[in-house]
């Protein structure tokens, strides 16, 4: 392999010695001919990130990545050749059954402690980042009055309190013309539930509704959901639901709605106005991790430093939480023997078949899961594309499962079970808990959510120089030679305790790019 500092030096990176492709560095590719400092030289054009054979493969041979089968050869391929997905069968999906349970037994990595970030402390003991004032709607036929509503809110009302950072609507596509009573329809509506009480929105909830939705508030948010907190911070009871509900005769025109939903704002945007941040402990962080535009270079720069991150914040006593069912159900293997007991690892079991018969009810498959912007960034597969996945979780004991929709409970490394969409992810991520979000992205994307911060890692140098203003963090330099993992690690886990608390915005707050909620509804629309 070529030096990695030297950037018009033909150059390939190779994951494992066992591996015999590795992926093209160099920015624009290479051209047939090029030379490599080992004498490899390249049979045919390889555009950057894609990959090019080691040694000669049969057809049929496998093909190596991660020191992974990623592939079989669909004919000879010589060495120097451009392998891709045109030219390489995909492997089956891993068996559910037979898997190594709980067999990973790492030695346990001393406590990272003295890591400190400015927060606001919830009455339930959690611990907020932002201090956002959330509008809960339980149907998609208010979003319009709702929006109005903000728009007057931010321009009239925040000015006068300048210790909330936003109101935000959680707007969806939710809530009526849904089979409200089928079995699944849990997972949409827990989830927007626990979006509601997400801790950046310090405990103040408030609802618009329309009135005859199937999703009524009471179904949304049950009495006892919102919990009262006690100076000993001992739940003693349900907080009443605020509702402004728009069919209600006391309305009448569309400013009597506006008027009544400002109103109801203000109480809450008083309360918050009176927190302050103070001094938590970095355990108090719930991280979701997400990668979205992936390319080949994800599983070389970029989720391994959010790994290494991740490694850090589990030190330090926070919360990940990593997901994306279809990025990593090829390594399930990998994750059932980290599991920190049996149960987890048979609740990783279970959430990857109830995935994969969700897949099969729609007759297609977990291919079904790359993009063309991935395969134009060099991953071939579904199965190369979850190798480079799942670093992203570093390397610690898993200690918990959620099911989609649920909020998390417990310290530790966690899989959130979520589709891989990137914004039903962070959607389902959002109701778990989190209250910090890191997205890494090779292709590109401008995702955001309006919620957390949003941090985003580049995994290319390329990248990062182009959308400057819009990547947190290169993790490109990795692959050019100029940073280890350990220190973009370390770099993100210093950039998360700064942008947790406030000293720092993301570009995605910056610009205010803010995706939309997109719940997760495997129920029947009817």
């Amino acid at each position: 392999m070529a030096d990695a500092n030297n950037s018009r030096a033909p150059l390939y990176i190779r994951i494992h010695a066992a591996d015999n492709v590795a992926i093209v560095a160099n920015d624009g590719g290479l051209k047939a001919g090029a030379t490599f400092s080992d004498g490899l030289v390249l049979v045919d054009n390889v555009p950057q990130g894609h990959k090019v054979a080691l040694a000669d493969l049969a057809e049929g041979e496998a093909i190596r990545r991660y020191d992974v089968v990623i592939g079989y050869a669909l004919k000879a391929l010589p060495r120097g050749s451009w392998v891709h997905e045109r030219v390489m069968r995909m492997p089956a999906a891993p068996e559910l059954d037979g898997l190594p349970i709980a067999t990973v037994k790492p030695p346990a990595l001393p406590p990272l402690e003295g890591y400190t970030f400015e927060g606001y402390r919830n009455a339930d003991g959690s611990v907020g980042s932002r201090n956002i004032l959330a509008i809960t709607q339980t149907v998609q036929c208010v979003a319009g009055v709702t929006d109005f509503a903000v728009q007057r809110i931010k321009a009239e009302l925040l000015p006068k309190y300048p210790n909330v950072d936003d109101v935000v609507a959680l707007a969806h596509s939710y809530g009526c013309g849904v089979a409200i009573d089928a079995p699944d329809a849990i997972v949409p509506i827990r989830t927007l539930r626990n979006i509601s009480l997400n801790p950046n929105f310090g405990g103040e909830v408030m609802v618009v509704s329309l009135g005859c939705e199937k999703l009524q508030p009471e179904r949304l948010l049950p009495p006892g959901s919102i919990p009262i907190v006690d100076k000993r911070g001992e739940v003693e009871g349900g907080a009443e639901l605020d509702v402004v509900c728009l069919q209600d005769d006391e309305h009448v025109g569309f400013m009597s709605m506006i008027d009544s939903v400002m109103r109801q704002a203000e109480t809450h945007l008083v309360r918050l106005n009176a927190r302050r941040r103070e001094t938590v402990p970095a355990s108090e962080l719930v991280v979701g991790v997400q990668c979205g535009g992936s390319d080949a270079f994800s599983g070389v720069t970029a989720n391994p430093a959010v790994g290494f991150c991740t490694d850090l914040l589990v030190r330090a006593g926070a919360t990940v939480m990593f997901s994306e069912t279809t990025e990593v159900r090829d390594g399930i293997d990998q994750l059932t023997s980290r599991a920190s007991t049996p149960e987890v690892a048979e609740a990783m079991i279970r959430e990857m078949a109830w995935y994969d018969a969700y897949l099969q009810k729609g007759r297609v498959d977990r291919s079904a899961n790359t993009t063309p912007g991935n395969k134009k960034g060099g991953l071939s597969n579904i199965v190369e594309k979850a190798m480079g996945s799942i670093v992203k979780s570093g390397s610690a004991p898993i200690t918990g499962v959620l099911s989609p929709g649920e909020k998390a409970t417990q310290k530790g490394l966690i899989y959130a079970a979520t589709p891989a969409s990137d914004f039903i992810c962070g959607t389902l991520q959002l109701a778990a808990g989190i209250n910090l979000h890191v997205f890494t992205t090779g292709r590109g994307t401008p995702y955001g959510l309006a919620e957390v911060p949003v941090i985003k890692v580049a995994t290319r140098s390329d990248l990062a120089r182009r959308w400057h203003d819009l990547m947190d963090v290169n993790a490109g330099r990795i692959a050019d030679g100029e940073a280890s993992i350990e220190d973009v690690g370390w770099e993100l886990f210093k950039l998360m305790l700064d942008v947790a608390s406030g000293r720092k915005k993301t570009w995605a707050e910056h610009w205010k790019l803010h995706n939309a909620l997109v719940l997760f509804n495997p129920a029947p629309v009817t």
